[in-house]
């Protein structure tokens, strides 16, 4: 499992550090902070490969003396330092210092420690796979991947090698497959998006293999929707096309592994790792809410008898996320890490685990930093009318300087049954027009 990230002179601050937790992460924070950042961080740490760009340290300071001090500022020193659990023995740490004449983060010599099988799940629809049967090797004499990335359509469409043969078919023609040969594998791909449904009364189940168009030879997999109709895949909406493409790559991802693991006699992985950017992205509140343990469920139960310890790094805007994980939220084997602004500079701190009960406490948690879980003009019109009753008037908003103008703007912004009205209703009417 990864343990331990640090960073200087790179990333959006010059010094960040993060100790994960044995199960769950989340990483929390308002956008362009390093949520992203992070988890590209993470990945190249377990596995020594960008899944995406490779991460640039800050520009060197210019060697300009400071007024104050007649002193030149300190130069950068980029390194990152990582930490994580392999096979056997003790942890595995490194810090790699960046070399800015070759743009290169050096790495250490030799074969690396096995953090596991390790999954990263873009936002974009993208997907990574690290998988210690298959990308780890000794000597420069096979034809293998460093990792496979995989774009957004080649999820569906295959990881080519060279034409006719592809290290993934990809999942159009994979499921189509599995369906035919009505194996263990396609009974597993069932369990998965049984597990992975938004409810249950609207499970995802595959419909028949179709065709979708003249210029098409291939039959393509379908799902059964709740109004009657079966759904080419490719059509389906982008939340179920989101939650199918993660159910696909985590059996796919394991079954390659076991076959390779089989081929060439080395024992399956110990540990699996997932990284998923935005795990809330596309999803219906419903599916929020069921996302995060149906996931653990689904990647625990993968190995079948086999009990292997599962880690999940996720980056998440959802109260909703945080929410779904109270009833089994261990404080020793999870936490919640936030991204923030301090002082003008990015700081990331571990939040103390508090349930908030329900989605708006979670919103104006410090999670999620909103003074008031409703729009923008409801809570600057809530907040004239406090200020109102305070006797606070000096600083009221243009449009808002009488108990008037605060009353008809909270007729048109606040709902009916809102709970403000009782306060303000019965503050008017023990002050009536003295005030």
């Amino acid at each position: 499992m990864l343990q331990y990230l640090q960073f200087q002179d790179v990333g959006p601050a010059p010094h960040m550090e993060i100790a994960f937790h044995e199960r769950m992460n989340f990483l929390v924070g308002d956008n362009g902070l390093g949520k992203t950042f992070l988890l590209d961080a993470a990945w190249w740490a377990l596995t020594r490969t960008w899944a995406r760009q490779k991460l640039m340290p800050q520009r060197p300071r210019l060697r300009i003396r400071l007024p104050s001090t007649k002193r030149d500022p300190p130069p950068t020193d980029p390194r990152i330092t990582y930490r994580y659990t392999k096979k056997s023995g003790g942890p595995y740490q490194y810090t790699s210092r960046f070399d800015r004449e070759s743009e290169h983060w050096p790495l250490a010599q030799g074969r690396p420690a096995i953090p596991g099988l390790v999954l990263y799940a873009q936002v974009d629809g993208g997907f990574s796979v690290w998988d210690p049967a298959r990308n780890y090797w000794k000597g420069e004499s096979f034809d293998r991947q460093a990792a496979y990335l995989f774009s957004p359509q080649s999820v569906w469409d295959g990881l080519p090698l060279n034409e006719p043969v592809k290290y993934c078919n990809g999942l159009i023609a994979d499921w189509a497959s599995w369906q035919l040969e009505k194996g263990q594998t396609f009974d597993q791909l069932q369990s998965v998006l049984r597990a992975l449904s938004p409810s249950d009364q609207e499970p995802l189940e595959s419909g028949a293999l179709v065709k979708v168009s003249l210029g098409d030879a291939r039959k393509h997999p379908s799902i059964k929707m709740p109004y009657g109709l079966q759904v080419p895949l490719i059509h389906a909406s982008a939340g179920i096309r989101r939650i199918v493409s993660l159910g696909y790559l985590l059996v796919w991802a394991w079954q390659e592994h076991l076959a390779a693991a089989e081929l060439t006699g080395v024992a399956p992985a110990q540990e699996i790792i997932f990284l998923i950017d935005e795990i809330e992205a596309h999803l219906h509140p419903q599916w929020q809410r069921r996302i995060v343990p149906a996931l653990l469920h689904v990647m625990a139960a993968l190995p079948g008898k086999r009990t292997i310890p599962v880690q999940l790094i996720t980056a998440t805007h959802s109260p909703l996320i945080l929410a779904s994980a109270e009833p089994f939220f261990d404080e020793i084997r999870d936490g919640v890490f936030h991204l923030d602004i301090a002082d003008g500079a990015v700081s990331l701190h571990q939040l103390p685990w508090a349930k908030q009960g329900d989605v708006v406490n979670w919103l104006v948690s410090e999670s999620f930093g909103l003074r008031q879980g409703r729009s923008v003009e409801a809570e600057r019109a809530i907040e004239a009318a406090e200020a109102w009753m305070r006797g606070d008037r000096a600083e009221l908003p243009s449009g808002l300087r009488s108990k008037s103008e605060i009353h008809s703007e909270l007729q048109r912004v606040l709902a009916g049954h809102d709970a403000f009205w009782p306060r303000w209703v019965v503050w008017v009417e023990r002050h009536g027009d003295a005030s």
